[in-house]
C-alpha cells in the first residue's frame, strides 16, 4: 500500500511538472504576441494617455475641424462684397452714324460721354451686410455642433480602447484558469480517477483561450489605431489608455436633463438659422423698394459745334408685386426653421430619455454583477474546483462553473462600457458634462474642450 501510495505522488508530481511547462510556454506564447504587435508598429511607445491629451490632439488635428477656417474666410470675402456700394458706369453714345441723304458718313455724327450709377433704397446696404453677419453666426453654430460630434466619437473610441484592454485581460485570465483546469484534469489522471477523455477536452479549452486571448490582442490593436485616426495617424504611438470603466455616481435627474437640451448646440443652431432667414427676409423686402439708376454727361452738337450737358434716370415699375414671391418664399423658409426647431427637440427627447434609460440600466447590472455575481461565482469556482479534486463533481461542473464565472466578468465589462457610452450620449444631447464625479477619467475634459458647452466627459 505504501509503495502504491508512493507511486501516485511520484505520477502526480511528474503530471504537475508537465501543466506547469505548458502553463510556462502559454506565457510565454502571450508574451510573444504583444512583443510581435508592439514589433509591427515601431513608433509605438509605453507612454500612457489620458483623455484630456487625445481630446487636445483632436482639436488641433482633424481635418474636418480646419475647414471652417475656410469657410470664414470665404465669408469674409462676401462680407467685403457685400458691404460695397453701386459701382459706377461710363458709357459712351454716337448718333447720327452712317445714315441716308446728309446723314450719310459719319460728318453728321454726334457723340456723347456719360457717367451713370444706381442709388439704392430701402437700406439694402445694411440688409446684405446682416445676412453675411448671420451666416458668421451659423458657421459659428455649425462648428461647435461638429465639434461636440467629434469629441463626441473620440470619446466613444476612447472607451473602445479602454473596454478592449479589460476585454484582453478577461481573455489572459481565462487562459489562466483554462491552464489551472489543465493542472487539475492532469492531476487526477495521473491518479487514475479521470479518463483520458478529460484531459483532451481540457486541453482543447486550453488552446481555445489561446485563440480567444489572440483575437482580443488583434481586437485591440484595431480599436486602437480607431482612435490613433481620429488626429491623423496611420499607426499607433501610444501604449495604453488611462481610465477604468467600472466608478460611477448615482443617476442624476432626467427633468434637468430636458431643460439643457433645450440651450444645446443643436437646438441654438435652429435659433441662429432662424435669425439668418429673418436676415433673408428683410432683404427680400428691401428689394421691393425701386433703386434710381442715373445718369449725367456731356454731348456733341454737330451742327452748331457746341457742347451741352445731358442728364437722366430711370427706375423700374411695379416692383414690389415682382418681388412679392421672393417674400413669401423666405417668410415660409423662416417658419419652417420653427417647426424643424419643434421636431428636432422631441427627437432629442427621445435619444435621451433611451440613453439616461440605458445607463442606468447599465449601472444597475455593473453594480450587481460587482456586489453580488462575480463574488459568488468566484467563491463557487473556487468550491467546484475542491470537489472536483476531491471526486465530488463531474468535469462538465468544474467547466460551468468556470464559464459562468468568465461570462459573468465578461457581461460586467460590456455593462460598464455601455454604461460609459450612453453617458457620453448624454452630454453630447446637453452639450455640457454629467457631475465632475461621474467617472474618474472624465475629470478634467470640461476644462480643455474649445466649444461653449460642449465638453462630453471628464479626464483623468
Amino acid at each position: 500500500m505504501f509503495y502504491n501510495t508512493y507511486c501516485t505522488k511520484f505520477a502526480i508530481k511528474i503530471g504537475m511538472l508537465c501543466v506547469w511547462r505548458g502553463l510556462y510556454c502559454t506565457l510565454l506564447l502571450v508574451t510573444l504576441l504583444a512583443a510581435g504587435s508592439l514589433a509591427a508598429a515601431p513608433t509605438e511607445q509605453s507612454n500612457t494617455l489620458s483623455l484630456t491629451m487625445v481630446i487636445e490632439r483632436v482639436q488641433q488635428l482633424h481635418p474636418s475641424l480646419k475647414v471652417f477656417k475656410f469657410r470664414q474666410q470665404a465669408l469674409d470675402g462676401a462680407a467685403q462684397t457685400q458691404a460695397l456700394t453701386p459701382g459706377y458706369e461710363i458709357g459712351f453714345d454716337a448718333d447720327n452714324i452712317v445714315g441716308s441723304g446728309e446723314f450719310q458718313g459719319t460728318d453728321s455724327a454726334e457723340f456723347s460721354v456719360s457717367l451713370s450709377s444706381v442709388i439704392e433704397l430701402g437700406d439694402k446696404l445694411d440688409a446684405r451686410s446682416t445676412v453675411v453677419n448671420e451666416q458668421r453666426a451659423y458657421l459659428e453654430a455649425e462648428r461647435k455642433i461638429a465639434a461636440l460630434n467629434l469629441l463626441a466619437e473620440t470619446t466613444r473610441r476612447y472607451i473602445d480602447v479602454l473596454a478592449t484592454q479589460s476585454q484582453l485581460q478577461l481573455a489572459i485570465d481565462s487562459l489562466s484558469l483554462a491552464e489551472q483546469t489543465l493542472t487539475v484534469v492532469t492531476t487526477r489522471a495521473q491518479a487514475g480517477i479521470t479518463p483520458d477523455a478529460e484531459v483532451k477536452r481540457a486541453q482543447a479549452a486550453v488552446f481555445n483561450a489561446k485563440l480567444v486571448a489572440e483575437n482580443q490582442l488583434h481586437q485591440l490593436d484595431y480599436a486602437k489605431l480607431a482612435l490613433s485616426m481620429m488626429w491623423g495617424e496611420s499607426q499607433v504611438s501610444f501604449g495604453t489608455l488611462a481610465g477604468s470603466l467600472f466608478e460611477f455616481t448615482d443617476d442624476v435627474a432626467l427633468a434637468p436633463l430636458y431643460e439643457k437640451v433645450k440651450y444645446s448646440p443643436a437646438i441654438a443652431a435652429y435659433l441662429t438659422q432662424a435669425q439668418l432667414k429673418e436676415a433673408e427676409l428683410r432683404f427680400a423686402k428691401t428689394q421691393s423698394s425701386t433703386d434710381i439708376k442715373w445718369s449725367v454727361g456731356v454731348k456733341q452738337l454737330q451742327q452748331t459745334n457746341d457742347i451741352a450737358l445731358i442728364a437722366g434716370f430711370s427706375m423700374p415699375l411695379f416692383s414690389g408685386e415682382r418681388n412679392r414671391g421672393a417674400i413669401l418664399s423666405a417668410q415660409a423658409e423662416k417658419e419652417a426653421v420653427f417647426a424643424n426647431r419643434e421636431v428636432a427637440l422631441l427627437e432629442l427627447y427621445g435619444q435621451l430619455y433611451r440613453a439616461y434609460a440605458s445607463r442606468k440600466q447599465a449601472i444597475l447590472t455593473v453594480n450587481r454583477l460587482q456586489a453580488s455575481i462575480i463574488p459568488t461565482l468566484t467563491s463557487a469556482l473556487e468550491d467546484t474546483e475542491k470537489a472536483y479534486e476531491q471526486g465530488l463533481y463531474s468535469y462538465l461542473d468544474y467547466l460551468t462553473a468556470r464559464e459562468e464565472l468568465l461570462f459573468a466578468r465578461r457581461a460586467l465589462i460590456d455593462a460598464a462600457a455601455s454604461a460609459l457610452r450612453y453617458g457620453v450620449d448624454i452630454e453630447q444631447l446637453i452639450a455640457e458634462p454629467l457631475p465632475a464625479s461621474q467617472h474618474t477619467f472624465f475629470n478634467d475634459f470640461s476644462k480643455t474642450a474649445d466649444v461653449s458647452k460642449t465638453a462630453i466627459g471628464h479626464a483623468k
